[in-house]
């Protein structure tokens, strides 16, 4: 008997048709989005059995020479025409020579290529330029960010046809356009394929003449740029009920290209996202025509437009917010760090307690982390990969970090942090994080949902072509694809299964690592993982299977390990990439500690929530026997902390080239200060071991000299002055005149399409009143800059002050 025939018959047909029944159907618009971009070091994981020496061999994301002089240049002379106080309470825009500035050095033309006009930078330049201006002001970041991510520029050029290209992408890099793309509205947010924005095929006489173009009614929202936009890329579903064109009635989401000044089109309002004064607003369209050359790649891109999108997305996603959150990470951990080491209380600085160094700890590890994976993730996307499911995992955890690390920097900082006014560095940062989290995917929806459940069919060795052969409508050759696939699947669970309970039971002993000196036991220990995490992973999909779709909570906790397999992997390639600072291994600990316990978790609670409880049980003694992983250490936190309170090169490599010069701005003042506490440490340690608390009485005595004791003053003062925080005159928190904004009941205004009655959404806060403050009671000197009302009259670029409620457009 053919073997091969009797187990086709008798073990694959069988298990096709069960399959088959029991797997969900797939919409257009999650094949769509599944199928968009590439995987990447994630499959590898998937397979249990990573090959470190490719990870090691990717190279390091680097700068051109001429991307290196842009930063050094434009970059910079941009960071110093910044003012975030002045931008959101004063201005509640960017200065005019701001946007002028952006405009003539080509800004929003980063990723165009040069021979459209554009700088034709490569993704981790374009990278580099938004952290290092996030880092001055989360305004000018997010402005430079949007053009060169998601939004015409990359459609065009991945989709655009060729005189599309040739018209629009110069315009776009030198600022002739101001671009912004339209995908949210009221009816459709994370589900965006429910989008009831409508362009209807018709014809249309034009200056006298018939065309063939698109009758467009749409109203969106939360849409960047929009308020200055003179284009607008525009997501619809696109129909043809007279069959004008010939083919289905029902072409499905597309994306064309909308002059905002066209007739019918409604935009300029404003959002007031978190009290961020980003331009973010509403905008709609009644009956707008525009010719069929409007479509993004034209006719034969109609109905692709999901595609496009999520296509787009792949790569955008893992760079804009990324970058953002490293540098407000790099941030946070290193001002912190300097203003526990200046703030004394009980006569030692604050970041001696032991309550703060765990703070510090946390700090330093996720700069640390969030910059190693933003470094592997340009380095994939600079060879022309477009991983999407890596992007997911890092803008779902770049974006978590950062809120983490933000929440520590404020307690640390304490009311120094919550004090709003000019000399505030962390107040507009924490107000910005719920964006984050927000935007490109909000992250409940990508923690649950994408993660593993694009990463499970993505990057799994064999599930994508096991759900394509289920799916093919030949049933016959279906069930023969499946059965060649379904055969080398269970071959490789039946390895996996060994090699999981090999490496568990021996802590990772049997896992192979690169010559890595004191890093070995780390890329054995995460081949552990990998392998535990691949079984747990076929056993999960086996158990549940379309089931898996409606288990949230277990789909985020393997989802959680597939992310911290691949951020503890960029953590090792940092610190190879780097040269194996040894000065930099209590960072590499702490986030392997951190990880692995994580790791842990999340593996537990799949176990315990599986339903069939036997198999629960021989997962659990297959991958773990024993929950060995408890996270950091008292000793390792100490260690950690300390590397954030003086001065050194590990401190300066986890500032990532965001440090300040000495100065009179509020960090400016912070650095100085930091410097002087450090320089002066010697003299006060020899004093205390005197028993001597007063410097100025040593100095009388002449225990120390004049020199010394100039020092003591200096740094003195300059630690006073970074205590200050603002206050202001009662008048001058009070709104005044027309600029201020008052609350109005909701407008009356017609809809561009018939929608069921909706309920007025909650009234926009009161963006230049804030909580009256007390004034700080004697304060030692006046602060360095004098009071700035938030309430200037109203400028002529801003929107009309009765406003609307968020989603009237």
């Amino acid at each position: 008997m053919d073997f091969n025939a009797w187990r086709r018959r008798r073990i694959s047909e069988p298990a096709y048709r069960w399959a088959r029944n029991a797997l969900p159907a797939m919409s257009a618009t999650e094949r769509e989005a599944i199928e968009a971009g590439d995987s990447w070091w994630d499959a590898d994981l998937f397979t249990g059995n990573p090959d470190w020496r490719k990870l090691l061999a990717v190279p390091p994301a680097t700068l051109t020479s001429d991307e290196q002089r842009f930063i050094d240049g434009p970059v910079r002379q941009l960071c110093g025409m910044l003012d975030e106080w002045d931008i959101s309470w004063n201005r509640r825009d960017l200065p005019p020579q701001v946007w002028e500035f952006l405009k003539a050095q080509r800004f929003f033309g980063m990723i165009i290529p040069r021979r459209h006009g554009g700088l034709g930078f490569s993704p981790y330049a374009h990278s580099e330029v938004v952290r290092r201006i996030s880092a001055y002001s989360i305004t000018a970041g997010v402005t430079v960010m949007v053009p060169n991510s998601l939004g015409p520029g990359e459609l065009l050029m991945q989709f655009g046809t060729q005189a599309q290209r040739d018209y629009w992408l110069p315009r776009l890099a030198d600022g002739r356009e101001v671009p912004c793309f339209g995908l949210t509205s009221p009816e459709a947010g994370s589900d965006a394929a429910s989008m009831v924005d409508t362009g209807v095929v018709c014809r249309q006489v034009v200056d006298g003449r018939e065309l063939i173009g698109i009758r467009l009614n749409w109203h969106k929202r939360y849409i960047t740029l929009g308020p200055v936009a003179t284009v607008l890329g525009l997501a619809f579903k696109m129909s043809d009920p007279d069959g004008i064109l010939g083919g289905p009635k029902d072409i499905g989401i597309s994306v064309a290209l909308v002059p905002t000044d066209a007739p019918g089109v409604d935009i300029g309002r404003r959002h007031l996202p978190a009290m961020q004064v980003f331009q973010n607003g509403p905008n709609s369209g009644r009956d707008v025509f525009v010719p069929l050359d409007a479509l993004i790649g034209g006719v034969e891109r109609a109905g692709q437009g999901w595609q496009m999108l999520m296509s787009a997305l792949a790569a955008g996603r893992g760079i804009s917010l990324p970058s953002l959150s490293a540098a407000a990470a790099a941030m946070c951990a290193h001002t912190t760090g300097m203003y526990a080491r200046v703030r004394e209380q009980f006569g030692i600085p604050i970041g001696k307690f032991e309550g703060v160094q765990e703070r510090l700890a946390s700090l330093a590890g996720n700069a640390y982390l969030v910059e190693a994976a933003r470094r592997l993730t340009c380095a994939a996307l600079n060879q022309g990969v477009k991983p999407a499911v890596v992007s997911g995992i890092m803008k779902y955890h770049a974006t978590e970090r950062m809120r983490t690390s933000v929440n520590d920097a404020m307690d640390v900082h304490a009311g120094r942090a919550v004090m709003d006014g000019p000399s505030n560095y962390l107040g507009s940062l924490y107000r910005a994080v719920p964006i984050a989290i927000t935007v490109e995917g909000a992250n409940i929806l990508t923690r649950n949902l994408i993660i593993f459940g694009q990463g499970a069919i993505r990057a799994h060795p064999y599930l994508m072509p096991e759900i394509l052969a289920l799916g093919n409508p030949d049933e016959e050759r279906g069930i023969e694809v499946f059965h060649d696939v379904f055969w080398r699947h269970l071959r490789h669970a039946g390895m996996n299964t060994l090699r999981a309970i090999g490496r568990a039971w021996t802590g990772g002993m049997l896992a192979p690592a690169p010559a890595s000196g004191p890093v070995a036991g780390h890329y054995r220990r995460l081949g552990r993982y990998a392998s535990g995490f691949a079984l747990l992973a076929d056993a999960t999909l086996a158990q549940l299977g379309g089931g898996l779709k409606r288990r949230e909570m277990i789909s985020a906790r393997l989802g959680d390990i597939l992310s911290e397999l691949y951020l503890l992997s960029a953590v090792l390639k940092r610190w190879e990439d780097e040269g194996r600072k040894h000065d930099d291994l209590p960072l590499v600990r702490w986030c392997m500690a951190q990880g692995y316990a994580s790791i842990e978790k999340s593996m537990d609670q799949v176990l315990r929530n599986l339903p069939v409880k036997a198999l629960s049980w021989g997962l659990r003694a297959a991958i773990l026997p024993l929950r060995l992983a408890k996270g950091p250490d008292d000793a390792l936190t100490r260690e950690c902390a300390e590397l954030l309170l003086k001065p050194s090169p590990t401190h300066v490599r986890l500032a990532a080239d965001l440090q300040r010069e000495p100065g009179d701005d509020p960090l400016g003042l912070l650095t100085r200060a930091f410097s002087l506490a450090d320089a002066v440490q010697p003299i006060r340690d020899r004093l205390r071991q005197s028993n001597v608390r007063d410097w100025r009485e040593a100095h009388r005595r002449g225990a120390i000299t004049d020199a010394q004791a100039a020092q003591l003053e200096a740094a003195e003062a300059t630690v006073l002055k970074v205590l200050q925080v603002d206050d202001f005159a009662p008048e001058a928190l009070t709104p005044q005149g027309e600029g201020a904004p008052v609350r109005v009941q909701e407008q009356e205004q017609s809809e561009p399409q018939q929608r069921e009655p909706q309920q007025p959404e909650p009234q926009q806060p009161e963006p230049q009143q804030p909580e009256p403050q007390q004034p700080a009671p004697q304060q030692p000197e006046p602060p360095q800059q004098p009071p700035q009302s938030p309430q200037p009259p109203q400028q002529e670029n801003e929107p009309p002050a009765a406003a609307k409620p968020a989603d009237n457009a």
